[in-house]
């Protein structure tokens, strides 16, 4: 393409220059007639030097940008490309949804906040512990009922916990109320029942045999010694085995490993974090929620001296501790298993001489103190055993918060 000879006697030469237009250097506008760039003679009728732009020529509103005071045949033709349209509001009532397998947090909590997800509500919890207490009453009628229709006979009115029957049916009562709390995360919170257990929304299974090794160490120490202090200062004697230690000893293996994960499910684990739910404070609400329901485990299992609560209650405490410390409920499940199994080795095979219901009278302080110590220990060696273990302690979290302002907000 040519364009209009050059306005005037190209320099060195006679004749017009008829050539394709003269561009500037690399990457500058398109040279402009009647601007003198230096190095020449500045052609008839020019205003004086006229340097290069030293940037690009700034667009202008519309949908092209012409180089002004150019010819057509040099005008720089600037292609305005609009950006992205502005999001659209969402239909009235339609509303963004994750998909499945989105974590339920924007931002990592610890397990006692694990219910405050994204559509956490005040009354979730509430209307989950009212279901909880009309949903467990039905359930172990019914397991009840069950029992005895099979033939099984306990001796009710003794309530003699060392009496196979008797146990296995207390047992089967509260292992119930372990499905009944998944219901609650699905039916009160619309959320995986994994996340009764930890962190991970499930049992983290590697971290039980270690811990049952741990517990053994201390806890189970604690016991055998509050055991043989009880016979050598209350003058007890052996008066065991039991009649059907067999079966008792395979009631003890089968259903308490259960029915402690059981209690602790209901007061390590849903209670707790409906208290701590409530609470804005995690480090408040993890310490009321430890304190209320190490109140509420105690009176459950209705001690009948100032000593037995005190027993069961540092029990309670101890247990949310290793559950603050391991982000899920299986250092508690171990310490809760580890303690009613080995007691009731103890009993059935010793007998009367140990206490499964109640401390012994003649050593209570002492005994207490030993319980004391031992889980003392046992919270010390999980809290040292974290960076072995490597606990997870925070739940997965993506960030599906929508900025203030956005239009997709509306109507929300």
């Amino acid at each position: 393409m040519t364009g209009p000879p050059w306005p005037g006697p190209y320099p060195g030469g006679d004749e017009p220059y008829t050539g394709p237009p003269p561009t500037g250097p690399y990457a500058a506008p398109p040279f402009v007639p009647g601007a003198h760039r230096g190095g020449y003679p500045p052609p008839p009728g020019a205003a004086g030097p006229v340097p290069w732009p030293l940037g690009p020529v700034p667009a202008q509103p519309g949908p092209h940008t012409h180089l002004p005071g150019a010819p057509p045949w040099q005008q720089a033709v600037l292609e305005w490309r609009p950006g992205p349209p502005p999001p659209a509001p969402f239909p009235p009532g339609v509303r963004m949804a994750p998909p499945p397998g989105t974590p339920p947090h924007d931002q990592p909590v610890t397990y006692l906040l694990a219910m405050r997800s994204r559509d956490w509500a005040w009354w979730r919890p509430l209307l989950g512990l009212l279901l909880f207490v009309v949903a467990y009453g039905v359930a172990a009628f019914v397991v009840v009922l069950l029992v005895l229709l099979t033939g099984v006979a306990p001796d009710l009115q003794l309530l003699d916990l060392v009496d196979p029957g008797v146990l296995l049916l207390t047992n089967l009562s509260l292992i119930v109320a372990i499905p009944i709390v998944w219901l609650l995360w699905v039916a009160a919170h619309g959320m995986r029942p994994g996340w009764s257990s930890s962190v991970l929304a499930r049992l983290r299974w590697r971290l039980f045999l270690p811990l049952t090794l741990r517990a053994l160490a201390t806890l189970g120490v604690g016991i055998g010694l509050s055991v043989l202090l009880g016979f050598l200062l209350d003058d007890g004697a052996v008066t065991g085995p039991v009649d059907d230690l067999l079966w008792l000893l395979l009631v003890v293996v089968l259903t308490t490993p259960i029915q402690s994960a059981a209690e602790e499910y209901v007061f390590r684990g849903y209670l707790s974090q409906a208290i701590a739910g409530w609470i804005r404070s995690p480090r408040a609400g993890a310490l009321v929620a430890a304190v209320v329901t190490a109140a509420l485990f105690s009176a459950a299992h209705a001690p009948g001296d100032v000593v037995t609560f005190l027993d069961r209650f540092a029990f309670g405490l101890a247990a949310s501790a290793v559950v603050w410390l391991t982000g899920g409920l299986e250092a508690a499940i171990v310490l809760h298993a580890v303690n009613n199994v080995l007691v009731f080795f103890l009993a059935g095979s010793l007998g009367d001489g140990v206490a499964t219901e109640e401390v012994p009278a003649g050593v209570g302080l002492l005994s207490l103190l030993l319980t004391l110590l031992s889980m003392g220990a046992y919270v010390a060696v999980v809290a040292a055993s974290r960076r072995r273990l490597h606990p997870e302690l925070v739940t997965p979290a993506l960030d599906l918060r929508v900025p203030a302002g956005d239009p997709r907000t509306r109507g929300w």
